[in-house]
């Protein structure tokens, strides 16, 4: 019987710290509002019709037909704002280089897709979207400069008229926003990392992430989770104990769009125009 209780209490109290460690802030008055939009992932690109991703053609349409944005923000060698998903140019640009090591000038040497657009300053897309539709903006740290760079994207953000959120994988950078910027809407970026993988993150770090067990440090508005890994035990756990908001990337079904609006989860949405 001893054995029985102490186990049992055991048992209780891995409960109640695992519930302690995914409790998430609640009640930011400015949700409702960002929760109304549908959001184009990386603007509303489509290299076919000569709007490659993150350009400014692409938000431009992103706006046009009535949707938010998600995009990825970097900072430059020389303190400016990026707007580009890698570090490594490669991938959009044909040419390798790392954007953190780049100014903004030699930036404009940087085709995408081999278009006439380059990457684009995120004051340049603030402009796109300053008064008529919000955004959900991504830090993309990199080497520890997760400070630097959130102080720069407030910056910019603090005398913008408009809708934002902002996220992060980098738990650092999230919990630098709680601490600096607590007005700020802010979320966690995640995913199954033992499914995805990457190469610079620890099996433990994996886990910690996976089933969002920083949380209790950096206390997200909403968590912003693969669609494909939504059956992730945290994540389900939180929205029931504690009604977490849930944004859901990257939507590339329209019948997944329309069954997570449903749930009343927030789209980021890919490679086709919801109706």
């Amino acid at each position: 019987m001893k054995l029985l209780t102490k186990t049992a209490l055991t048992a209780t109290a891995a409960a109640g710290l695992y519930a302690a460690a995914i409790c998430p802030r609640r009640g930011h008055p400015g949700w409702e509002a960002l929760a109304r939009w549908r959001y184009a992932h990386r603007g509303l690109h489509n290299i076919s019709e000569g709007r490659p991703e993150n350009s400014l053609s692409a938000f431009r349409a992103a706006v046009e037909h009535g949707f938010g944005a998600e995009l990825d923000v970097h900072l430059t060698l020389d303190g400016a704002l990026a707007v580009v998903h890698d570090s490594d140019l490669k991938r959009v640009t044909g040419k390798s280089a790392t954007v953190e090591e780049l100014t903004a000038a030699e930036l404009a040497a940087y085709p995408l897709s081999g278009s006439d657009e380059t990457v684009p300053l995120f004051d340049e897309v603030l402009e796109i979207f300053r008064g008529r539709a919000p955004l959900i903006v991504e830090l993309k740290t990199h080497r520890g400069n997760f400070a630097e760079l959130t102080d720069a994207v407030m910056e910019r953000l603090g005398s913008y008229d408009g809708l934002y959120s902002v996220e992060s994988f980098d738990p650092h950078a999230v919990r630098y926003l709680r601490d600096a910027y607590p007005q700020v809407i802010r979320g966690q970026l995640s995913e199954n990392f033992l499914r995805s993988a990457p190469g610079d993150l620890s099996v433990p770090a994996r886990v910690i992430m996976s089933e969002l067990l920083s949380t209790f440090l950096t206390k997200p508005d909403f968590i912003a989770y693969n669609c494909v890994d939504r059956s992730n035990l945290s994540l389900r756990a939180m929205k029931r104990l504690y009604g977490v908001h849930e944004v859901s990337w990257t939507v590339r079904d329209p019948e997944l769009l329309r069954a997570l609006e449903s749930e009343g989860v927030v789209p980021i949405f890919e490679g086709f125009i919801p109706e």
